[in-house]
């Protein structure tokens, strides 16, 4: 949970992204064996996400996942395997490659723009995220509060420190972000389950992907990753998800998660300010 390559809403997904970055490249060993031999029936590889971590192909029907951390493809793995909700089909794995089968089905919405899915599509989401919830914990521990203040504290003052941010906006949504560090009973999260990586076919899931971050974490979290600059369908999940939850601590984690994304988008060539994104997220709670 909370990996600053995930946090702010960059997509790796087993679909198209939303966000480019100008940064170049150097040629990879591995795909450079693997993408001609699959390039028989394809006409063109898509570059879904690239930056110096890690890179997501498309090759035909084929995701190709580059990462130069192999533990998160480690976690990525395993938590698609003990999942209990739709997950993209695994269909090699030769390090630093993972190869994923493509979803059916379109993205339930993208950071930015308006979800055109249903009212149920989205509630479906909320179940899916029940479903997980309630399923075995994964073996490998989340954050810790102590950990995540101290996150949380060192990217506020760098924000204000470098004037990314004006004060008051930092200042305002990190009182706000308080509400977010408390005691939760750890679940099964995803740790990422921002919309673009939730598919879905009409009112139905098909499935989710990117699941690197994975682990035990608040189940408010994967809610607010979920609802993050989608505000008006937080009823929707909510009821899909089928029990009581606070809100204050949804929004709260909505100014935490986008106040630990606004450095590591800038350093990567992402825009936060872009509209409808991390920064309109943070404009909004003043």
């Amino acid at each position: 949970m909370l990996d600053p390559s995930a946090v702010g809403g960059v997509h790796e997904a087993a679909g198209s992204g939303t966000r480019s970055t100008a940064q170049s490249h150097a040629k990879n060993p591995v795909t450079s064996v693997f993408i001609p031999a699959m390039m028989a029936d394809v006409d063109e590889v898509e570059v879904v996400v690239a930056h110096h971590e890690r890179a997501t192909l498309r090759v035909g029907d084929v995701f190709l996942k580059i990462d130069a951390d192999q533990t998160r493809t480690d976690v990525e793995v395993e938590a698609m395997a003990m999942a209990p909700i739709p997950t993209p089909e695994v269909l090699w794995r030769k390090p630093p490659v993972l190869a994923l089968a493509a979803l059916p089905g379109t993205a339930l919405g993208r950071l930015g723009e308006p979800s055109i899915a249903s009212s149920a599509a989205w509630a479906a989401a909320g179940a899916a995220a029940r479903m997980l919830h309630d399923a075995p914990l994964p073996p490998w521990p989340g954050w810790s509060l102590d950990e995540l203040a101290s996150r949380l504290d060192g990217e506020c003052e760098w924000l204000v420190t470098n004037g990314v941010l004006p004060t008051d906006l930092v200042t305002r949504n990190r009182r706000v972000a308080e509400a977010a560090l408390r005691t939760w009973t750890p679940v099964f999260t995803h740790g990422d389950l921002q919309v673009a990586h939730v598919f879905v076919d009409g009112d139905e899931i098909t499935g989710v992907v990117d699941w690197s971050e994975a682990g035990q974490g608040d189940a408010l979290y994967d809610l607010a990753s979920l609802t993050l600059g989608h505000e008006e369908h937080l009823g929707d999940v909510v009821a899909g998800y089928g029990t009581d939850v606070d809100l204050d601590v949804i929004r709260a984690w909505w100014s935490l998660r986008s106040l630990l994304a606004v450095r590591w988008l800038v350093e990567h060539g992402f825009d936060p300010s872009s509209p409808g994104c991390e920064v309109d997220v943070l404009r909004s709670r003043l």
